[in-house]
């Protein structure tokens, strides 16, 4: 699936705290946010797309997801965090080529093609992940470690990218054909750009086939590297992307775009991005996978660069200006996307309210983000009872409706748009600063569940305000006005 990633260490942000970050770009998939009880966890999973079926651990703790609220072709659970503060988002699609996928094939599901066949079951996907993982791990190492286990056991049908964190490390793993794997933990200081392709542009395997301090990758990595004839590297320096990735002229349109313009708000002073003289173009294949952003970064910056769309360069989609290049490029706020999340864990707050999850739904570029407390015994019904017909009643429909009328008449409804993101954010803010005193002060947990009501309650009314407005206003622009009145 067609995502975009941002991944934040705890020094590069503004608080100390880790953040992982993904846009879920399925094709309008309605989507929901729900907290998944132990006592409902299966006790063995099966696929709806793969048809494999794998036993689950004891013991599953409560967690959060965004799954699809049409179960006909899975889960799909997308993001959330647990009990244990551990944060999870899978999966960021990633690119791979064919001498990778040839050594060591997908492992997709194999149905009878005459009598007496028997079905052969796939690996795990995207549709799999979060139930699989989730649940279980108390840490973003363990995250890794988990799903290494089950890549390496069951395999994968397809190639992605995975991102852990806790209150003090955030971890990227990348699959590599069917079975192989490698992961790095995220320095501190640094701020991660994924846009669908294998992104990795650095690794010690000498720290991987040892302490693993920061690095861990498959067994049998080097040998497969080997014996397989995947290095394409020069001078001895071993650059991942170029061994697993990929360099097609579809990346200069669909992905590196999209990584050049984040690398440009995070750094505008330490690399040069525009110009005869930049360092890179919208379509380098030597953008860096991680930066040491030029300020600290917040979630507001993690929201803006999810929601860009190449704003204040020629290949804005939204310009008056024929630049020549206008909507070129695959925008990061893209209108398809089904949910975007970012799980926040603090290491300041209370351990209750170490993990915050900020959610949205629809196009980022007109949505949004409101953050809820993970550590709850169900979510309100305005995130979790979404239907599959459109509504006002739940903010995915709410969400979608304000994109698509604001889109239709981007210049006059702009501002409207910037508002009700302020407002959201603003709002959502001192809400969870009133409630994170109250849990340091020593109330009960359970206060939570009235947190999460009361900001849903501000979202939709800040949902509501901004859809009148922005009905009245593209309702002024219609085709079939006329300015003489008829009465």
């Amino acid at each position: 699936m067609s995502c975009t990633t941002v991944l934040v260490g705890s020094k590069a942000s503004n608080d100390g705290s880790t953040m992982i970050a993904r846009t879920d770009d399925g094709h309008f998939d309605v989507k929901k946010l729900i907290v998944v009880e132990p006592k409902k966890q299966k006790k063995v999973y099966k696929s709806v797309l793969s048809h494999v079926e794998i036993p689950l651990p004891e013991k599953p703790m409560a967690y959060t997801a965004c799954p699809s609220v049409d179960p006909k072709e899975g889960i799909w659970a997308a993001t959330g965090i647990n009990e244990a503060n551990v944060g999870m988002t899978a999966t960021e699609t990633i690119t791979s080529n064919p001498r990778v996928l040839a050594a060591d094939p997908l492992v997709e599901l194999k149905k009878p093609r005459k009598r007496g066949e028997k079905e052969v079951p796939g690996g795990i996907g995207e549709e799999d992940l979060v139930v699989l993982v989730l649940p279980y791990i108390r840490s973003a190492r363990e995250g890794v470690l988990r799903l290494a286990e089950l890549l390496e056991r069951y395999g994968t049908y397809e190639s992605n990218g995975i991102a852990f964190n806790d209150e003090k490390e955030v971890w990227w793993l990348e699959t590599i054909g069917g079975h192989h794997w490698m992961a790095r933990r995220v320095p501190d200081e640094v701020v991660v750009v994924n846009p669908n392709q294998f992104g990795m542009d650095a690794f010690d395997l000498e720290d991987a086939f040892g302490e693993q301090k920061a690095h861990m990758c498959s067994k049998d990595l080097r040998e497969f590297i080997a014996e397989n004839h995947l290095d394409l590297n020069q001078n001895g320096t071993f650059n991942p992307r170029d061994v697993f990735g990929s360099r097609r002229d579809m990346d200069h349109i669909y992905n590196t775009p999209r990584a050049w313009f984040m690398g440009r708000y995070l750094t505008p002073k330490s690399h040069k991005w525009d110009g005869p003289d930049a360092e890179f173009t919208p379509e380098s294949d030597d953008i860096p996978w991680c930066f040491v952003p030029d300020r600290k970064v917040a979630v507001e910056d993690v929201k803006y660069l999810l929601s860009a769309h190449y704003q204040g360069t020629p290949y804005n989609p939204y310009t008056n200006q024929d630049t020549g290049k206008r909507g070129m490029y695959r925008s990061i706020g893209i209108n398809r996307t089904g949910v975007t999340s970012i799980c926040q864990i603090r290491p300041y707050a209370a351990e209750p309210v170490k993990g915050l999850e900020w959610i949205c739904f629809g196009s980022t570029t007109f949505d949004a983000l409101l953050p809820v407390y993970p550590r709850v015994e169900k979510m309100p019904k305005y995130l979790s009872e979404v239907t599959l017909d459109v509504s006002t009643e739940n903010f995915y429909w709410a969400s979608r409706l304000i994109g698509a009328l604001a889109d239709a008449s981007y210049n006059t409804c702009a501002q409207q748009i910037e508002r009700y993101q302020d407002a959201v954010v603003t709002k959502g803010r001192q809400i969870i600063r009133d409630y994170d005193a109250r849990i340091a002060a020593g109330e009960n947990v359970a206060i939570l569940n009235t947190a999460n009501e009361e900001l849903c309650r501000m979202a939709r009314e800040q949902s509501t305000d901004t859809l009148n407005k922005v009905l009245h206003e593209v309702s002024t622009h219609m085709k079939n006005g006329f300015n003489r009145a008829d009465n």
